[in-house]
């Protein structure tokens, strides 16, 4: 005798589905090779990049599931003896998940990809913009002018790197300080490639605006900082040596390495443009202008020569004249 199963009679029918799968949609996945696996986390989309610039910091923010997967497509989760052997015994759910999260490989369609460069490409031009100016003028460069320089470079920077794949060199003549120039100065030189999505935008923005200033394909200098330093009186005559090779980079020391001078000259050397400087009270208070580079050397020089009496307080990050 036959059975006959109508097609209600299938829609009823249970689904038997493994207790390790679990079905995910509209997700971001940062995946990681570890230990011979490929270990998936399933994160909200645009969520992984503000939990490694730090701009968030709660886990559950991020994961759209508290679980490490062999495959979200799959709903495949890993194992338990899995992520021991390659996390380690003693290691955490938790801090798998943030190895994973910050080392992994962030997969993305080709829309969201290409969206997500196009907006680290503005953010990061976008800062640059607003950290260097011309150096004569003092006036900042527009996004576009900014944007075109670092094109340049990107350019000169590929041919860079296939010359010297090539063994050639690169051919681009680098003036240096001395008024010298030659292809061999330019390894040493920080280079620009352009924009990519496995690092933040500040950090880009960083190596961008070391490019430009190094290679000048614009006149371009960075900003600068405008400090209030703040040193109690009866230490400014106290003798001090050129101790740093930074410090006498930044401070235009020149009268050798065992040059002696006081803390109040030297804290000076550092400024480019003195704006006040004053009595107040107990202590010698100035505000001035410093390059950015130049901010970690007086900090550490203040603070050890003063035994953190003294003070070094940022009035504005990057003091910039905006065009007419």
């Amino acid at each position: 005798m036959f059975t006959f199963t109508t097609l209600n009679d299938l829609f009823m029918m249970p689904i038997n589905q493994p207790s390790n799968q679990i079905r995910l949609t509209n997700v971001s996945l940062v995946r990681l090779k570890k230990g011979k696996k490929r270990f998936e986390i399933a994160c909200y989309k645009n969520k992984v990049l503000e939990y490694r610039s730090g701009a968030e910091k709660d886990l559950d923010n991020v994961l759209q599931i508290h679980s490490v997967f062999l495959s979200v497509s799959k709903g495949q989760t890993a194992p338990t003896e899995d992520l021991k052997k390659a996390f380690g015994n003693d290691t955490s759910l938790d801090d798998i998940i943030q190895e994973i999260l910050m080392k992994g490989e962030m997969q993305v369609g080709e829309k969201e990809r290409h969206a997500q460069a196009d907006r680290l490409h503005h953010e990061v031009i976008d800062i640059v913009a607003g950290k260097v100016v011309d150096p004569r003028s003092k006036r900042v460069y527009t996004a576009g002018m900014i944007e075109k320089a670092l094109e340049q470079l990107s350019s000169q920077g590929a041919q860079h790197k296939q010359e010297e794949a090539q063994g050639e060199g690169s051919g681009m003549v680098t003036p240096s300080a001395d008024g010298e120039q030659g292809k061999g100065k330019t390894k040493n030189l920080p280079t620009w490639t352009g924009v990519v999505t496995t690092k933040s935008a500040k950090s880009q923005a960083l190596e961008a605006i070391k490019a430009l200033v190094a290679w000048q394909p614009i006149p371009v200098s960075r900003a600068r900082m405008r400090l209030r330093i703040t040193c109690p009186m009866s230490m400014l005559k106290q003798g001090v040596k050129w101790q740093k090779k930074e410090a006498e980079d930044y401070s235009g020391d020149r009268n050798g390495d065992n040059a002696v001078t006081t803390v109040k000259d030297k804290i000076l050397s550092y400024v480019e443009q003195v704006e006040t400087q004053d009595a107040v009270g107990q202590d010698w208070e100035v505000v001035g202008f410093v390059e950015p580079g130049a901010f970690k050397v007086l900090g550490e020089f203040i603070g050890g020569e003063t035994k953190g009496r003294g003070r070094l307080e940022v009035l504005d990050m990057a003091v910039t004249h905006e065009g007419d």
